[in-house]
């Protein structure tokens, strides 16, 4: 009972707030966020009285299944940007700029860090500085996907946006694994070539992989069903099945094996509105089911934000860095490779600000990085601090730059309850 009474209380304050919030001409997704944070072991949660908000970390973390599930349905949903006529129009372009864009993000967070590093050596280790350098490649499709829907953005930075984000997680696995490998071999004196090549390109490879396998899987049972409700519950059931054999790890001998539940779930949906006729409307009708759940996944993410890294003045000191560094060589790497592909002046300009926000497969880095003791703490509370401020300013930063390129139009008002429902409200 009090699990549910503190879930219902959670989510009653973030649909309240984004009332508050859309008066503010703020994103819906910042108002859960705050929610969240109000609700949480720091706030309401901290008077200890169970059932009316989060009274521990330990008591969040109980709703991790929810958050798992709200991740796969945010990259099934991403899938469905990857349609064949579609990518025949961007396909290149986010290619490059979405590669591009990651890896000189990491390029110049490593470098500016690691030149901290020799400022403040006690502080913030070498090996720490390397793959925080790839975790800040990562960005937030869930922010930027709930920004896109709730005010109905349309137009090219847009079509581009979305791809690019789903990529960039790709590439930032990559990155991370191998900067991972590094900052073991710089604390253990040996470089291991499973960990630092293999693995990291088995788990992309085999995501895409079992992500396909499964989204024909699903394409052939939806053949059996022909009412809508049947076929949407199919569809709910395979993300559930996918996310549940994404989680899957074992060793085969000395590799370990391991799926990206992100990669698998975006390629389950790139695949299912690839080769099914009518997936463009199960697709409408699985995101008007999922709406709720999205709003409990943001009013939970904002509750598992640590407020206790800013007591520490050397971790906000190398937040700050990192923060900015991140944010210039995310637009940095989406102006030069954009214009580098002839993209629109537009895209130019207003892409790499899109690219701000950062959370889940950033916080999962961190995690995995934790196995590398005192290092492993100093990369968390670094990304634990970025994470905070960008999942709070980044969706607005996404909203203004959307607005400034012409994919939202300021005239036309949205509600929070229209947009998340995937309904059209006009202006009254």
């Amino acid at each position: 009972m009090q699990s549910l009474l503190s879930l219902s209380i959670a989510v009653l304050t973030g649909l309240m707030l984004s009332r508050v919030a859309k008066l503010f001409k703020l994103p819906a997704v910042t108002a859960y966020l705050v929610a969240g944070i109000l609700v949480g072991p720091y706030c309401l949660g901290a008077f200890g009285v169970e059932g009316l908000g989060f009274v521990s970390m330990g008591d969040v973390k109980s709703y991790s299944i929810i958050c798992d599930v709200a991740l796969g349905f945010i990259a099934f949903s991403i899938g469905n940007e990857f349609r064949l006529a579609q990518l025949k129009k961007t396909g290149k372009q986010a290619t490059v700029i979405g590669i591009f864009q990651a890896v000189i993000t990491t390029v110049l967070v490593d470098v500016f860090l690691i030149a901290l590093h020799f400022a403040m050596p006690d502080k913030l280790p070498l090996p720490a500085a390397i793959v925080l350098g790839a975790i800040a490649s990562a960005t937030a499709p869930a922010a930027t996907l709930m920004v896109v829907r709730q005010y109905k953005a349309k137009g090219e930075l847009t079509d581009i946006l979305l791809p690019i984000v789903a990529l960039d997680d790709a590439v930032g696995l990559l990155l991370f694994a191998v900067s991972f490998g590094v900052a073991k071999a710089l604390m253990v004196g040996k470089i291991d070539i499973i960990s630092v090549v293999i693995e990291p390109l088995l788990e992309v490879a085999l995501s895409v992989g079992l992500g396909a396998l499964m989204g024909y899987i699903f394409t052939f049972f939806e053949k059996f069903f022909h009412s809508n409700s049947k076929r949407l519950s199919m569809s709910v059931t395979f993300v559930f099945l996918t996310v549940a054999i994404s989680m899957l790890e074992f060793n085969i001998g000395p590799v370990h094996i391991a799926f990206s539940s992100l990669l698998v779930c975006m390629m389950l949906g790139t695949i299912f509105c690839n080769i099914c006729d009518f997936s463009e409307e199960l697709m409408t009708r699985v995101d008007r089911w999922t709406a709720p759940l999205f709003i409990i996944f943001f009013v939970i993410s904002g509750a598992e934000l640590e407020l206790s890294v800013f007591k520490d003045f050397s971790i906000v000191i190398i937040g700050l860095v990192y923060i900015l560094s991140r944010s210039s060589g995310k637009y940095i790497g989406a102006y030069t490779s954009a214009k580098s592909v002839n993209c629109s002046p537009n895209i130019v300009k207003y892409l790499g600000i899109t690219l701000w926000p950062q959370a889940g497969v950033a916080l999962g880095m961190a995690i995995k990085a934790s196995n590398l003791g005192e290092v492993g703490n100093v990369i968390s509370n670094i990304t634990l601090m970025s994470v905070l401020i960008y999942e709070l300013v980044g969706p607005v930063f996404t909203k203004w730059a959307l607005t400034k390129a012409g994919d939202i139009k300021p005239h036309e008002k949205t509600s929070a309850r229209g947009a998340l429902h995937g309904t059209s409200t006009a202006a009254k």
